[in-house]
């Protein structure tokens, strides 16, 4: 197993999510992977979140660099051994180092992006995104409603949420790379939303899933070990 290389808080998190098909999930992917399906139904996912405290493994936690806020539109995988993962088609943060690092560290599309939060004593959280080089702005506001609970094993809810593997494609050398990431199980809820933009899934190739989400959570977070990125 590869060693843990760095320590993430993950916060505020609303995960929204659109039926796509299947097959068209497929022909984004690079070789080695297969779309994972849900009773026969693809998904494509829009994740605005918190991140806090992030620091290398042996290394404090820096003010200002060490939070930031990411936005991620992904898709749900297996890799030739039937390992279950994310694939990651974009995740825009407003920290340019952030940004830097991930891509030469760990090959992951980051993008530069203009981005704000401000949570509300009511708990609404009010976040805003725009990439840089674009002039879409999106506006998230939303917050968690009923009763905290853990995603039940074999519900949507925990095909969805409860993912512990990603996977990189590093182009130049034409290689499959795996990650994988460690927490509790999320503490959820259903996601009460007055404001939301799917603008970042056209940006990700998906032009045609820009209705409401079928599927809405919420999660206050989960404190994240992150391992090696290395050859799947």
């Amino acid at each position: 197993m590869s060693s843990i290389v760095m320590h993430q808080k993950w916060r505020e998190l609303l995960f929204l999510h659109w039926p796509v098909e299947a097959a068209q999930v497929q022909a984004s992917l690079p070789p080695g992977l297969t779309v994972d399906c849900y009773e026969g139904q693809a998904w494509l996912g829009l994740v605005p979140f918190r991140m806090r405290a992030i620091r290398p493994r042996f290394l404090p936690v820096v003010p200002h660099l060490s939070y930031f806020l990411e936005t991620n539109v992904r898709t749900y995988v297996r890799d030739g051994q039937g390992r279950p993962g994310v694939w990651f088609y974009s995740l825009d943060a407003n920290r340019r180092i952030a940004v830097w690092a991930a891509r030469r560290f760990f090959s992951l599309p980051y993008f530069a992006a203009r981005m704000h939060c401000e949570i509300s004593a009511e708990g609404w959280v009010d976040y805003r995104t725009a990439r840089h080089a674009t002039e879409q702005a999106s506006r998230f506001r939303y917050r968690g409603q009923g009763a905290i609970r853990q995603a039940e094993e074999g519900s949507l809810e925990h095909f969805l949420v409860e993912r512990y593997r990603l996977f990189v494609w590093k182009a130049q050398q034409q290689v499959l790379l795996t990650g994988e990431v460690e927490h509790q199980p999320y503490p959820v809820q259903d996601a009460e939303r007055s404001d939301f933009d799917p603008a970042l899934l056209a940006l990700a190739g998906f032009p045609d899933a820009l209705g409401a989400p079928a599927h809405s959570l919420y999660s206050r977070g989960v404190d994240v070990r992150v391992r090696q990125v290395e050859k799947a």
